[in-house]
């Protein structure tokens, strides 16, 4: 893939993986739910979990965008991350994740249950702003012969913008 095609890739799906560095142990990934703002990737999420603590750690995280076709091809992004606690972009955000989920429009009827929730939770955004990305080609082998000529590239890795 070049650059839009990613940039494309991106915009076109929903669930991703979110890896970040953990105070002890290994890496911490969490499957969500993200939406874009132009070039960023926006994130909800409630204060106090692990996800925004890490981001006030350390802003560099890893987003792996998921296909949900089969067979399954992913993009790694890396990105800087910032916490935003701006209550209505919060709930701006919580309307469009819920729309992407149900799958239709969340109707402006339901934004007083979602701010609620976002009051609630003490949820915020986390922005990705990414600069890196890494894709691998998928290989799949759909019947044995397949395994006579399967390839498997290194993948490369491209930066998020034109240099």
């Amino acid at each position: 893939m070049n650059i839009e095609e990613r940039r494309a890739f991106v915009a076109a799906h929903r669930t991703a993986v979110f890896g970040y560095p953990r105070a002890e142990h290994g890496p911490s990934m969490s499957i969500l739910y993200y939406a874009m703002d132009g070039e960023d990737i926006l994130i909800g999420t409630m204060a106090e979990r692990h996800k925004a603590k890490a981001v006030r750690r350390d802003p560099r995280i890893s987003l792996c965008v998921l296909d949900e076709q089969w067979p399954p091809s992913y993009l790694v992004l890396y990105c800087t991350a910032t916490i935003e606690d701006d209550l209505e972009a919060t709930v701006d955000l919580g309307m469009r994740v819920m729309a992407i989920m149900a799958g239709e429009e969340m109707p402006t009827s339901r934004r007083a249950a979602v701010e609620r929730m976002v009051r609630d939770e003490d949820r915020v955004v986390i922005r990705l702003k990414p600069y890196m990305t890494f894709e691998s080609p998928p290989r799949h082998v759909y019947k044995p012969d397949d395994v006579e000529t399967l390839t498997h590239p290194a993948g490369a890795t491209l930066p998020w913008t034109q240099p």
